[in-house]
């Protein structure tokens, strides 16, 4: 089995939480590519995390959580600014997040951090996320990106509080339709759909999204499940049963599972192997569900089964 590398951000969330009736924020480890990395390295995958760290006290948590959980971070910059929080308030299960911090410590890799002898021999390289909303970080992922080489994996994980307008909007969707176009998997959530192309359900945005280039398409549907489009054709899968307590990084788990499969299976030939990739994604996404969320909630191989017995 080979490895993966993941660019992209790593923070701190503040999770709204009650208290004895009391509102309180807890602390917990974010960002959604930190999520990823977490999340296939728990599934059994080799994962080398690239971005860059606060050097203050909350990077060296990050850093510390990175390290524990398994994940190579020999690809960290420690950067001298202070660690991004994002705020994170609910309505129901599903997450907002507000973001503070400026400039934003989780972007400031610069294309010359990057080691792209070590990206050319992973597996896969999966790049997304906010972090692409900012320079140096968008300059380095395209140079990540065009390294010969991986499987190319991409999720562009929209924060509407991150687009004040619809001209952000716009650069935005011209950014991210650039990584689609040379994708081997794009992965997003109905929301990011809805945001991007106005409001346009699953199957009409996986169309879109394959026709600029892209092999393969998940979106992932909420407690409905996932729309999945391949070479040979498109299916709906749906998700398992429940009691959802914290939504926070079940997208996040979903590409994790994902990749992780990449590495132990390669890329399916077609739509069987999505099928049977995601019905798993699904299993890991409902089980982080379960759990209090974010990176902390990112199951086992053990955890699936004691959950769900034996998974195809």
């Amino acid at each position: 089995m080979g490895y993966a590398v993941v660019l992209g951000e790593a923070l701190v969330d503040l999770l709204e939480s009650d208290l004895s009736g009391e509102l309180i924020y807890r602390q917990a480890i974010g960002g959604g590519p930190l999520n990823v990395s977490v999340g296939a390295t728990r599934l059994g995958g080799d994962v080398r995390y690239v971005g860059s760290l606060s050097n203050d006290i909350l990077g060296d948590r990050l850093s510390a959580f990175l390290r524990t959980a398994g994940v190579n971070i020999h690809g960290v910059k420690r950067v001298p600014v202070p660690t991004t929080l994002a705020v994170t308030t609910f309505e129901g299960a599903e997450p907002t997040f507000t973001f503070y911090g400026e400039p934003p410590s989780y972007a400031l890799l610069e294309p010359g951090d990057l080691n792209t002898a070590e990206i050319a021999a992973a597996d896969v390289l999966y790049t997304g996320s906010i972090c692409l909303l900012r320079e140096p970080f968008r300059n380095a992922a395209r140079a990540a990106w065009q390294v010969p080489g991986p499987l190319r994996v991409f999720d562009p994980n929209i924060r509407p509080t991150l687009l004040p307008d619809a001209a952000a909007l716009d650069t935005v969707r011209t950014m991210v339709e650039e990584f689609f176009a040379t994708a081997d998997l794009v992965k997003l959530s109905s929301a990011d759909a809805a945001v991007l192309y106005d409001g346009a359900e699953p199957p009409a945005a996986a169309e879109h999204i394959r026709k600029l280039g892209a092999k393969a398409v998940v979106v992932t549907w909420g407690a409905r499940g996932a729309f999945v489009a391949a070479e040979d054709g498109t299916a709906m899968l749906t998700a398992p049963k429940v009691d959802a307590v914290d939504a926070t990084g079940a997208g996040d788990s979903v590409m994790g599972a994902l990749i992780s499969r990449l590495l132990s299976t390669g890329f399916p030939p077609g739509l069987a192997g999505w099928q049977s990739n995601v019905r798993f994604a699904l299993a890991v996404a409902g089980l982080v569900c379960e759990r209090q969320g974010g990176a902390t909630a990112m199951p086992t191989n053990e955890d699936l089964t004691a959950r769900w017995g034996a998974l195809v």
